[in-house]
């Protein structure tokens, strides 16, 4: 970098892992160290160590550890037996993974709208979604809400269509790990379901607010017979003999290191969550009036693992060149809505289609957000970007 460059010119980081890397700095290394000693690499003690903390953090009865989140998503709905024939729920507006897993199983993804305000799972949308299956001659079986940047979905009017069809529950928190929804962390148990129909999965990626040094991810249920399942399948499916397989499973486990990393990193996580708040609400404050902010109702608290806006259409594009000449990144999550991608052009959709999705693909834009973003680097951003809107 030019050594003349001036502070207010100098490139921002979009996600600064970074900076949290200096905070840990020995602590982390100490750690790594310690798996390096009793090199114990797969399901060592700290995976056990993890889990037992992760579930603590939650409120869940069962934390069990897994290799992405990807996997996460996927080792649930094996072992619900989800496959051919069957038909799962899912968001268009979100990550491919969500979709991924049901394909990967065998069933069909049946895509629903998202709220405009919320960018979450439509209740009325996931109905209509049920409906159009079992038009199809699908078995509807389970859904998979997303709660997405970090804000939970309405879980109880999710839950509430859920029960009135039968349908199990999947959680997909890769995003949202350590938020709440009334007054309750996600990962505990959908208040009201049976035992064994509901589950949360979450992913340690390392851009997600709790995230490793590589991919990972938790699952979190408290029924005890659905967590010996998921447990099975995480490991090939062994039963109590590692070469006598009971089912056809995955190598999903986490790596003893990236537990390691992990444990480190929840320490601090319940400080970060509140500092992720604090950019929030001082984006929300700076740009009031000049785009459409995220909200959070009273009865939900986010983990912002992006503050994303909405801008009137033909903006973005603009904004996002202004802000690059600036040293300030942005990113479009999601520019393509599932049924728009190639490989889900073929899966049915909800009747009435997914307008909401559509116009969110083409509108929304996401700023820099992490647990270190400071006040005068913020104050940059948002004034370049009143700038680069005023009129």
């Amino acid at each position: 970098m030019n050594q003349h460059t001036r502070l207010d010119e100098r490139p921002i980081p979009f996600i600064d892992v970074a900076a949290q890397r200096r905070r840990l700095g020995r602590a982390i290394d100490d750690a790594v160290s310690r798996v390096l000693t009793h090199c114990q690499f797969i399901l060592g003690p700290e995976v056990r160590a993890l889990e037992t903390e992760l579930a603590a953090f939650c409120g869940a009865r069962h934390a069990i550890s897994c290799s992405s989140g990807t996997d996460a998503l996927r080792l649930v709905l094996m072992a619900w037996g989800i496959g051919p024939g069957d038909a799962v729920i899912c968001p268009a507006f979100t990550f491919c993974a969500t979709a991924e897993v049901v394909a990967l199983c065998g069933a069909t993804p049946v895509l629903a709208d998202v709220q405009a305000d919320t960018f979450n799972l439509d209740p009325a949308s996931f109905e209509r979604a049920v409906a159009t299956a079992a038009k199809m001659g699908l078995k509807p079986r389970a859904v998979i809400p997303v709660d997405l940047f970090g804000l939970p979905a309405d879980h109880d009017a999710i839950a509430a269509v859920a029960e009135a069809h039968g349908l199990l529950i999947l959680d997909d928190a890769a995003q949202a790990f350590g938020a709440t929804y009334k007054d309750r962390k996600l990962g505990a148990a959908y208040q009201g379901c049976k035992p064994g129909m509901s589950a949360t999965a979450t992913s340690f990626f390392p851009a997600k607010p709790l995230g490793c040094y590589g991919d990972g991810g938790a699952i979190f249920v408290d029924d005890d017979d659905l967590a010996v399942r998921i447990k099975s399948l995480r490991v090939h499916g062994e039963g109590v003999d590692k070469y006598d397989a009971t089912g056809i499973g995955l190598a999903a486990r986490l790596d003893t290191v990236q537990a390691a990393v992990l444990l480190e990193k929840l320490k601090i996580f319940p400080e970060e969550i509140v500092a992720r708040n604090t950019v929030a609400q001082r984006y929300t404050a700076g740009l009031a009036g000049i785009a459409t902010l995220p909200q959070v109702g009273n009865e939900a608290t986010s983990v912002w693992a992006q503050y994303t806006i909405r801008l009137a259409p033909g903006r973005r594009d603009a904004l996002a060149a202004t802000l690059k000449a600036q040293g300030i990144p942005t990113a479009i999550y999601y520019a393509k809505p599932l049924h728009h991608q190639a490989a889900y052009r073929g899966f049915p959709v909800a009747e009435g289609g997914l307008p909401v999705s559509e116009q969110l693909a083409e509108q929304v834009i996401s700023l820099p957000m992490h647990a270190y973003l400071d006040a005068p680097t913020q104050d940059r951003i948002v004034a370049a970007m009143r700038g680069a809107l005023k009129g």
